[in-house]
């Protein structure tokens, strides 16, 4: 059966997966899940993010004015945690206190009878390279851990290098696809 087919689930906020980070450079953040009341955070965090960035991550061009589209938004930041698990890195400014997040990671369920899944992650540009997206990455494969999930997949374009060490890093596997643009990482759990 297909996962995007089914009823919706509504299960309880995932606190368990609420955990304060330090990064390599000292900065406090929490990592959990995404709540409802994310998006317009989640409007702030894409306002940070360069073509680039969003390239590498939908393999197009996306206006900010589409990803930040309240419909779009409503999907990602009303999480059915049973299907799908979105993690947010938060970071409170100690001066203003205000909120931001400096990355989102996601783990959806492809198939419920293969429990099969797929991952990806973005960091705001500012906060690359710093150790967030393989802490989010090694989080989303600890949860299809104990969600008895068999395979993550991902797929990321051929030049997105940064990406690919970070997936070998935790031990996936790269393979070239039939678009010879395109590499398709795999970890058999």
């Amino acid at each position: 059966m297909d996962s995007t087919n089914a009823s919706p689930v509504i299960r309880v906020y995932p606190s368990q997966y609420v955990s304060p980070r330090t990064m390599k450079d000292g900065t406090q953040i929490t990592i959990r899940p995404i709540r409802p009341e994310d998006e317009p955070l989640m409007v702030k965090f894409h306002g940070t993010l360069s073509d680039r960035t969003v390239y590498l991550r939908y393999f197009s061009s996306l206006s900010l004015a589409m990803r930040t589209q309240h419909e779009r938004l409503v999907r990602i930041c009303f999480s059915d945690y049973e299907r799908e698990m979105v993690l947010v890195a938060e970071y409170k400014d100690p001066q203003t206190g205000e909120l931001h997040i400096l990355a989102v990671g996601r783990l959806n369920r492809l198939q419920v009878a293969d429990k099969e899944g797929e991952v990806a992650v973005m960091v705001s540009d500012q906060y690359q390279h710093r150790g967030l997206g393989t802490e989010l990455l090694r989080r989303l494969v600890q949860i299809a851990r104990e969600q008895n999930f068999c395979r993550l997949v991902a797929e990321m374009l051929r030049d997105n290098l940064a990406i690919q060490t970070m997936f070998r890093k935790l031990g996936f596997r790269l393979h070239m696809m039939g678009d010879p643009a395109l590499v398709r990482a795999v970890l058999e759990l």
